[in-house]
């Protein structure tokens, strides 16, 4: 497919005017036109539409523009990666993360990468479901759950975690510890939001569901655990049962393990295009060799 047809269908969709998006290429509206004429023909169905603001996709042309965007996103980041073949990693590496990481884990994991990579820079955006938004200008793509994104991409399972109901031990003591299921319903449930999932809804580990209403409901892993800690209820999470430094006291502990519980996979994903990038692959050499 020609990149320069699909700039210039872009440049109208957003434009919303040949003589507008002429003008933001550097192009006269002859050749956009041409370009435009040729493309639609390549695709065999109208791409663009005239309304009363101006230009408008149609059906056929929202879709090819919009992973259009995506195509041209991969082939700027692939020559511009390209030009560092050999030579030690730099630029910028565009992540989109989980709301809710914990920043005891992360920020170990970015000083490692400075201490190692020192002229790679990193853009990071927090998402509540990172594989629901649009996957324009990411290079790596971290998300929790076994199915890999839509699309051309690349995906890694880089750790298993359980998701878990935990509690500090000092909210159990006030509030005694629940011995089986039906227990949980005297108790102050707090409930990570799963993408797409059911957050009134636990999972048993022999397949079973277990309906509640919880106190707490959030997209922010971090935020549920912090609650927890401070004795407000009983989390189910995402855990490692890993201690956070920054706070005093016990750590929390699981609740009913033996019967609540799923294991989820974190994944690191990567845009088919970039996957042999030398900069894509030793960060995920080294997110590798961190978590193992």
């Amino acid at each position: 497919m020609d990149l320069e047809e699909l700039r210039a269908l872009i440049a109208v969709v957003e434009a919303r005017s040949y003589q507008g998006a002429a003008r933001n290429l550097g192009t006269s509206r002859t050749t956009l036109r041409r370009q435009l004429a040729a493309l639609e023909a390549r695709a065999g169905v109208p791409l663009l539409q005239a309304d009363r603001s101006g230009m408008s996709a149609t059906r056929a042309g929202q879709l090819l523009a919009e992973h259009g965007r995506t195509m041209m996103a991969e082939a700027s980041a692939l020559i511009a990666s390209i030009r560092q073949m050999g030579q030690t990693p730099s630029g910028t590496l565009r992540l989109v993360l989980p709301v809710g990481l914990p920043p005891h884990l992360l920020t170990p994991m970015f000083a490692s990468f400075r201490q190692v990579y020192p002229h790679l820079t990193f853009h990071c955006r927090f998402s509540n479901d990172p594989l629901g938004e649009a996957l324009v200008d990411v290079d790596i793509a971290c998300h929790l759950g076994e199915d890999p994104p839509r699309g051309h991409w690349i995906s890694f399972v880089v750790a298993r975690v359980r998701q878990v109901l935990i509690a500090a031990p000092s909210y159990l003591a006030e509030r005694g510890t629940p011995r089986q299921l039906s227990d949980l319903a005297k108790h102050e449930l707090l409930v990570w939001q799963a993408p797409g999932e059911n957050a009134r809804t636990l999972r048993t580990l022999k397949g079973g569901e277990l309906s509640v209403e919880p106190a707490l409901i959030a997209t922010d892993i971090h935020f549920l655990r912090s609650c927890c800690q401070a004795g407000l209820g009983i989390a189910y999470v995402p855990d490692a049962l890993l201690p956070e430094p920054e706070r005093s006291g016990p750590a929390p502990v699981a609740v009913l393990p033996e019967l609540v519980g799923q294991e989820r996979s974190v994944r690191l994903s990567v845009p088919a295009a970039l996957a042999e990038i030398p900069k894509i692959k030793l960060v995920l050499d080294h997110v590798r060799s961190l978590l193992g």
